[in-house]
């Protein structure tokens, strides 16, 4: 499990001294832990592996955040900082699909759908979203509906 394997980290990480990657493993067992709690569920309880992807996920979708708006505000040390904690949160999630894949799958739900003009390209990329979930990144996804219109 995912969330057993992160805590095993933790101690590895403490024993490495290595700061950034023991800061977001427990910033990712916080979570975990907030998410146990939303659920009403006990915070001492494992998350399962969906559960704990989905939180992760989440977690890279606010590190990207952040290193746009750094970005933008020409904070490239905080830059760093971000893209390093990505790094770190992307080793635990499942390889994502690439955008050739992506089309594939794409084009297929469009012609079963039978979406031909791009006031539904929503409709299909719900569609899309709900097939690919946690196996693409969702604005890969959207780049690649934008492209079949």
């Amino acid at each position: 499990m995912i969330h057993t394997e992160i805590k095993q980290k933790v101690k590895e990480a403490m024993l490495a001294k290595d700061q950034v990657r023991l800061l977001v493993l427990r910033n990712m067992l916080s979570a975990f832990t907030n998410e146990l709690v939303a659920k009403k569920r006990k915070p001492d309880e494992m998350l399962s592996d969906e559960d704990a992807i989905a939180v992760i996920s989440r977690l890279t979708k606010q590190r990207k955040d952040s290193i746009d708006q750094f970005t933008k505000g020409g904070r490239m040390d905080l830059v760093e900082n971000e893209q390093a904690e990505l790094k770190i949160l992307g080793t635990f999630l499942p390889q994502m699909m690439s955008k050739d894949e992506i089309k594939i799958v794409a084009e297929k739900k469009k012609a079963e759908l039978g979406i031909t003009d791009k006031t539904k390209s929503g409709m299909l990329m719900a569609g899309i979203m709900k097939e690919l979930k946690g196996k693409a990144d969702g604005s890969d996804v959207k780049e690649v509906v934008e492209g079949l219109f």
